[in-house]
């Protein structure tokens, strides 16, 4: 299958190259310059300034006149776009950042043990954590959006590609600009930045935003919108509107220093903010089936250990009545739009006993983040054939965040969690040209050291288990060397080739207490024979479980050696064709949550090897512009994250199960992934212009380790869609007001995702499924929560949309005045951008929805 379709895509490449041949016998030799039918954009996707269509890599650049033309605001907005990319913000439970995947490979985990598979990047500067990379789209030049790894140009951790996003510099124009929106949810934006000539030889750039918006999901009390439930009521008054999920108040500043001091001398020093103070993510509970009960009697044996104590004394289940929506809801709330309610309360009013003294808890509903950094870059002009780069970085961040995925009263699994990162890199390069030119190089070495440390206040009563995690150390240490070169064989013909060797470094530290910062007693008497309920019933000391966990610390220590070549030629100035191989990893580590010593495991590096062919073609006098590329990956020790330890189903004392909680990354296994991307720019007219872009992605697991797992053969990895496709429509209008209208549409279809490793397409769970134990054995921890409903449905999937936006603006002919109306979600479409599946250990499922449709109305003065 392979072969047949790498040699589908050479017949492919020479057929159009044929066709450009013969176009171009008529044509005079083609300019290099932009046109009015194509503007020309220019990366540095190979340490040099090149044409896009001269770079060979499938790379999507988009410009910042573009995105201001599709009206996007972050970097998750921009791959709608991008074939065969998925970056979506993260889930309430994993806080500010964002889960990136890029050819089916990528991560979700934003923790420091972890890295991520797609690199992002920020004027050349890594960030090394989804954590602080859901980044706003403000004052930029370009991105770059490079598929397939990149190893040998960007380094650790960029094996299914990289993002790059390239602020504007200044230039001393005295100009600027001042944009104001306001939209439905009370939506507010303010964007503001001016250039400034300092001196002759001196500028000066600021930008800022901030961005406001309400939360779309209703936090509703249970017990006011139910009356007569035996349910208690959270609320401070009458109104059962607790507040909000999914709303957003952000704001970002940058300073921007340009300083030449010789011709050859190019020196950029920045400085920028961010913060946030936003609600927690939008969240709504899909599945609940849970008993909600701690092990063992009472205190006094005359009754059960409930999570809530309903308004009669018994306890409350969490079960399809707290499901507001869906195939598992028997919710009878009215009144409100079922597909966005949540019932979370961010309290735990679990009564203390001796097992589990640290009760009650509150959470406060949050998903903060401080995020700045300084960047200088220097760039020197030795001779006229050889240049020196130096981009030296220090970034700092302190997020914390807090999530009640049960959404429900029912504290069955509430956290708050603080991660903190200060980095410092160093990158120097070092280019040239030499035999008559014909040989262009780059040769230079990366240094970064990152120290970072996690602390959650981990209350997950359906484990029976209530602490403080942390604060964890985690520092690590990367440095390498590395080369690039393209030849030119002969006129129209290149030769590309790339090394890179990388030393890895990480060390890992468990810091495990009691949330009033006493010692984990242990072992559970339970395991020394006492008569309790269990490990954590009553008589056990509290989080016995975790005894042995803290103070334990582990390293990973571990060197790389990645490579590319590349040929590619330009058979007219209209058509140029490549193909390469390239290599990259992902660093490896330990499991950073262990909840028991077995579960504190290893796990090593993945790699990649990918085979690309692709050729770039600009035809019927640059009117139409398609770019293909195909690739194949042997890609090898997946690392992806397992909600449910299924090895550790007897790792426990006398037997006794480890298997939930469990959150631990792990080896899965490898797989062949193959596919196909295609984009284009076609512009028959002056002012009407479509883009467009379609993928198609095959994964398919060789061999997986379903014992540890869960993984199966016929699995993909999570935010992985089949085919993305996608398409952009604008029409100007000129002389209308002594200005232009344009009138553009947008819409992106994406194929069904799933969102964790061990794919569920769809189960049936009894509502009075039983608890695992030694008579009976069960994938779930807890005894089922009963309810009216008595087949629940379980899934990870989420099923294919397609997503519509539409823009109306008006620009004057001296482009100091504009306004746009805009519309997102044009047909109202309900959707899940991340699901969150936590069944077999907290009895509950949930997602996060996308928004409902929205308008909003730009003002912007240019002066």
């Amino acid at each position: 299958m392979t072969r047949k379709l790498l040699a589908g895509a050479s017949l492919l490449v020479f057929s159009f190259a044929g066709s450009a041949l013969a176009q171009d016998a008529g044509q005079t030799e083609a300019t290099e310059t932009a046109t009015a039918s194509n503007a020309e954009i220019v990366v540095t996707a190979q340490f040099r300034a090149q044409n896009l269509q001269d770079t060979p890599l499938a790379i999507t650049a988009v410009s910042g006149e573009l995105l201001a033309a599709r009206g996007q605001t972050n970097v998750t907005e921009i791959t709608a776009q991008a074939p065969n990319v998925t970056l979506k913000p993260q889930g309430q439970e994993l806080g500010p950042g964002i889960i990136a995947f890029i050819r089916g490979v990528g991560q979700t985990d934003p923790n420091f043990a972890l890295e991520p598979g797609v690199g992002m990047y920020i004027d050349d500067v890594y960030l090394p954590t989804l954590t602080g990379s859901l980044l706003d789209l403000t004052d930029l030049d370009r991105v770059e959006v490079l598929r397939g790894p990149q190893g040998t140009l960007a380094g650790r951790n960029s094996l299914g590609g990289s993002i790059k996003l390239y602020s504007k510099k200044p230039t001393g124009s005295n100009t600027g600009s001042l944009e104001a929106t306001y939209g439905r949810y009370n939506r507010l934006d303010l964007r503001g930045l001016f250039d400034l000539k300092l001196a002759d030889n001196l500028f000066m750039r600021v930008a800022g935003v901030t961005k406001n918006i309400d939360g779309y999901v209703k936090r509703l009390d249970y017990a006011l919108t139910h009356p007569g439930t035996n349910v208690p009521t959270f609320a401070q008054g009458a109104d059962p509107e607790l507040g909000t999920l999914g709303g957003q108040s952000y704001a970002a500043g940058k300073i921007s220093l340009r300083w030449q001091p010789t011709e050859t001398i190019d020196i950029n020093l920045s400085g920028d903010y961010t913060r946030e103070r936003n609600e927690p993510g939008a969240n709504v509970l899909l599945y609940a089936n849970t008993s909600a009960v701690f092990d063992g009697p009472n205190a006094t044996f005359t009754g059960g250990r409930p999570f809530l104590q309903g308004t009669n004394g018994a306890g409350v289940p969490l079960n399809c009545a707290f499901v507001p929506n869906g195939v598992n809801s028997c919710d009878t709330i009215t009144g409100y739009d079922r597909r966005f309610i949540s019932y979370a309360t961010y309290v735990d009013p679990a009564r203390p006993d001796s097992q589990m003294p640290f009760k009650p808890a509150f959470t406060e509903p949050k998903s903060d983040l401080d995020n700045y950094g300084l960047a200088l870059t220097i760039d020197i002009d030795l001779s006229d054939q050889l240049k020196l780069k130096s981009i030296t970085s220090w970034r700092k961040y302190t997020a914390e965040w807090s999530y009640d995925s049960d959404g429900s009263p029912i504290a069955n699994n509430n956290l708050n969690q603080i991660q903190k990162n200060k980095q410092w890199s160093q990158e120097l390069r070092l280019s040239g040209k030499v035999l008559d030119d014909a040989l262009d190089f780059t040769v230079g070495g990366f240094y970064f050291d990152t120290r970072g440390t996690y602390t959650g206040r981990i209350n997950l009563n359906y484990a029976g288990i209530d602490f403080l995690h942390g604060p964890d150390p985690t520092p690590a240490k990367n440095k390498a060397l590395f080369a690039n070169f393209t030849y030119a064989l002969a006129e129209g013909a290149n030769l590309t080739g790339g090394i890179r060797q990388s030393w890895d470094e990480k060390d890992y530290g468990y810091v495990r207490r009691n949330p009033d910062l006493t010692p984990i007693q242990g072992p559970c008497n339970f395991f020394l024979g006492a008569p309790t309920a269990g490990p954590v019933g009553l008589g056990n000391q509290p989080n016995c479980l975790l005894f042995g966990l803290n103070g334990l610390t582990a390293q990973f220590r571990d060197s790389r050696l990645d490579w590319r070549i590349a040929a590619d030629y330009r058979f007219s100035p209209d058509f140029m064709a490549y193909a390469q191989v390239s290599t990259g990893y992902r660093a490896g580590g330990v499991n950073p949550r262990p909840f028991f010593p077995s579960q504190a495991t290893a796990f090593t590096p993945e790699t990649i090897t990918a085979y690309e062919v692709g050729f770039k073609s600009d035809l019927f006098d640059r009117k139409l512009r398609v770019n293909v590329s195909a690739f194949f990956n042997d890609y090898k020790n997946i690392i992806l994250s397992s909600v449910n330890c299924l090895d550790l189903a007897t790792a426990g004392p006398g037997g006794s199960s480890q298997a939930t909680p469990c959150l631990r990354p792990s080896n899965v296994g490898s797989a062949h992934v193959k596919g196909f991307e295609v984009e284009t720019l076609i512009r028959p007219t002056e002012y009407f212009t479509i883009d467009g872009s379609v993928s198609y992605l095959d994964f398919q697991y060789q061999n997986v380790d379903t014992l540890s797992t869960g993984v199966t053969l016929n699995d993909v990895t999570p935010y992985t869609p089949k085919w993305k496709a996608a398409v952009g429509v604008q029409y100007d209008i000129p002389d209308v007001l002594n200005g232009v209208v344009t009138a553009r549409v947008d819409g992106a279809y994406q194929s069904e995702i799933f969102t964790e490793a061990a794919n569920l397409r769809s189960l049936a769970v009894s509502s009075t499924v039983p608890a695992n134990g030694p008579v009976t054995p069960s994938p779930f921890s807890n005894a089922g929560g009963g309810g009216p409903i008595t087949t629940l449905r379980l899934s990870n999937r989420i099923a294919p949309y397609f997503l519509a936006n539409a823009r109306l603006g008006w620009q004057s002919d001296a482009k100091d005045w504009g306004v746009t109306v805009e519309v997102q979600n044009l047909t109202n479409k309900y959707y899940f951008l991340t699901l969150l599946q936590e069944a077999f250990g907290a009895g509950t499922a949930s997602g996060q929805p996308g928004r409902p449709r929205t308008w909003s109305v730009s003002v912007r003065r240019t002066f």
